[in-house]
């Protein structure tokens, strides 16, 4: 065939025209679209219903979420789940340690780590999704209040490691119990009942607790407990505790507290002294506060009051012993028998009339005999004596201390205004602080004497109504203000010393330890200023008061009196020389009988110098008068 008749045939007009003559064949049906791997080509149609039905059979999976898985297949290295994935998923073996036997075909709850890592695998994890399920469980826990039960794997600091839900939570050592634990130890190993009381969920940590089971189970109690108390009610309970202001009382899951007032009779100084720790005891029910959930219980209350049961033959005047149990500043309680005192107060503890300090006089637990003043069974009070066991040494004081006697006496006391001595015998008096020293003034007592020291004093009066001793110290040496006053006249001088010095003036010491005073004009030195203490100076003697006891001085009149006797000393020497000039004068005129010139020339010398004397005379008069002017200025603003 010719190229060109074989382009005729293959145009497609020929082609058609050749299909239609013809004939027909045994494989006219074959599906042409079927290629040789024996693979169907669909249409989109088909193509879409094929592709709902196959994705209904997968599940959508995101990571971090927890799933169901069945075991299909365990290497010696993974466990293969299908969770219903497209592809199988991979679990180490390692997180199924805690199980005896891993069979196929078992499900369980798996966490989707990673739907593909880089070889394209699908992992998950058991143990993630136990941490998480469990964590879930325990912020249910924490919101319902739901009670859990942990084991306690290990002790930690502050407290133990329990595990609930297979994750480990913080069980601190105060919430164990409801009573203080030292020995965590005790509790490893063991399952506990809690409650969990705090999580955090940034770092997934929860606090559980068993004592607030326990606090709920005694709250529960308590309630039914108090709903049965009735006051007056007698109960056996076990002390759980003491401490200084009484014991608590375990009355069968209900404490209740026993006060230190309420455990005896008598006064106790700890709780300790008659109760013991888990010691069993009745008690009454004083009161009890539904509100406040308190119970105050008493012990004393079973045993009848001392009072009634006290000894009828004690009355006013007999004597009786005990211990002292209580001090005050007024006196102390004597308790003769438990819960019976009787007061000492501190004017029935010597017939002395010196105060009386009765804590130092006094010691808690001492015996002493004591004599009934006044008793009140009703009242329950009693007051007792010390002073009247001895007789009264007033009813004869006049005999034994008369006035006038001189007599040794302790110092007990000391006041501002005097000096508390005992004679003995329980005698005492005092010494009024001016009645100390004949020539020195005190500010107080204990610049001249201490306590407890001996002191000679003479009897100066007696006061039997008061009970009170007038006694003197400087008596017991004479007077010395007899002599005094002609030893210090007034307008002499005598160096004496500073003892001090204020804007008022100065305390002088005189000679014979006396002691003056200086106004503070009367101070002023010559050099100008004023005399300070330590300094030594001339003093005149401007007032002796004997009465008073008083010596009045001045340094100034002693340099200014000098000072004028100076000037006094110029004018009577230029009067004796004008009066020695004058009769001169008087001799020469009756020898010369006529006058010469010469003889004029001397008179006239003679007459010059009596006038320029007498000149100088008028001018020393007249300047003691302006030195008395500037005193007298000068004492007015000083």
């Amino acid at each position: 065939m010719s190229e060109e008749t074989q382009d005729v045939a293959a145009t497609p007009a020929a082609t058609e025209t050749k299909k239609q003559f013809q004939p027909a064949t045994a494989h006219d049906d074959f599906d042409w679209s079927v290629d040789k791997r024996n693979v169907v080509s669909y249409d989109k149609a088909k193509h879409e219903e094929y592709d709902a039905l196959y994705g209904s059979t997968l599940r959508t999976l995101e990571d971090h979420q927890i799933v169901k898985g069945t075991v299909v297949a365990i290497t010696n290295t993974d466990v293969v789940f299908n969770i219903g994935f497209k592809s199988d998923g991979l679990v180490p073996l390692s997180e199924f340690r805690d199980q005896e036997e891993l069979k196929i075909g078992e499900e369980y709850d798996v966490y989707v780590v990673s739907k593909e890592d880089k070889k394209g695998h699908l992992l998950l994890s058991r143990k993630n999704a136990k941490l998480l399920k469990a964590w879930e469980q325990i912020v249910t826990a924490a919101s319902t209040g739901e009670v859990v039960t942990g084991r306690i794997t290990s002790k930690t600091k502050g407290g133990l490691i329990a595990n609930v839900f297979g994750l480990d939570t913080f069980l601190p050592g105060s919430q164990i119990d409801v009573k203080p634990i030292t020995d965590y130890d005790i509790y490893v190993g063991k399952t506990l009942e809690l409650k969990v009381v705090k999580v955090n969920e940034a770092i997934k940590n929860a606090v559980v607790s068993h004592k607030a089971l326990i606090e709920s189970d005694i709250e529960s109690q308590r309630e039914e407990i108090i709903g049965k108390l009735e006051k007056g009610q007698v109960l056996e309970g076990t002390i759980k505790n003491i401490t200084d202001f009484g014991a608590f009382i375990d009355l069968g899951g209900v404490d209740g507290l026993l006060y230190i007032t309420d455990i005896s009779w008598g006064r106790i100084q700890h709780p300790s002294e008659v109760l013991q720790l888990n010691q069993k005891l009745n008690v009454v029910v004083l009161d009890y506060d539904d509100q406040k959930k308190r119970i105050s219980l008493g012990l004393k209350q079973l045993q009848p009051h001392p009072w009634d049961t006290l000894d009828a033959g004690i009355e006013v005047g007999s004597k009786v012993k005990g211990k002292i149990v209580n001090i005050e500043d007024y006196g102390a309680f004597l308790e003769i028998t438990p819960g019976v005192e009787g007061l000492i107060h501190v004017s029935e503890v010597s017939w002395s009339s010196a105060p009386i300090n009765s804590r130092e006089f006094f010691k808690l637990g001492d015996i002493h005999e004591a004599i009934v003043m006044t008793i009140d069974r009703e009242e329950r009070k009693m007051s007792l004596s010390l002073k009247r066991l001895t007789e009264d040494p007033w009813t004869k004081i006049a005999e034994k201390f008369p006035v006038g006697t001189r007599v040794k006496g302790t110092v007990k006391n000391l006041t501002p205004y005097g000096v508390f001595v005992e004679l003995g015998d329980g005698i005492g008096g005092m010494i009024h602080i001016s009645d100390l020293s004949w020539t020195k003034r005190y500010n107080h007592p204990s610049e001249f004497t201490k306590v407890g020291a001996e002191l000679d004093v003479v009897v100066l009066d007696i006061d039997n109504d008061n009970r009170k001793l007038s006694l003197g110290h400087k008596q017991i040496e004479e007077d010395p203000w007899d002599t005094f006053e002609t030893v210090f006249p007034v307008g002499s001088v005598h160096e004496a010393s500073v003892i001090s010095a204020d804007d008022k003036g100065a305390v002088v010491l005189l000679p014979y330890g006396l002691e003056g005073y200086a106004p503070k004009k009367h101070t002023s030195k010559e050099s100008g200023g004023f005399l300070a203490a330590d300094e030594k100076a001339q003093f005149k003697v401007l007032e002796f008061n004997r009465n008073d006891k008083r010596i009045l001085l001045s340094h100034a009149r002693t340099w200014e009196e000098a000072k004028r006797d100076a000037v006094e000393a110029v004018k009577n020497e230029k009067k004796a020389e004008a009066a020695s000039a004058s009769k001169k004068v008087k001799e020469l005129n009756k020898s010369v009988e006529k006058s010469t010139l010469g003889d004029l020339s001397a008179l006239s010398d003679l007459k010059e110098k009596l006038m320029d004397s007498e000149a100088a005379s008028k001018k020393s008069a007249e300047a003691p008068k302006e030195e008395k002017k500037d005193e007298a200025a000068g004492d007015l603003f000083s």
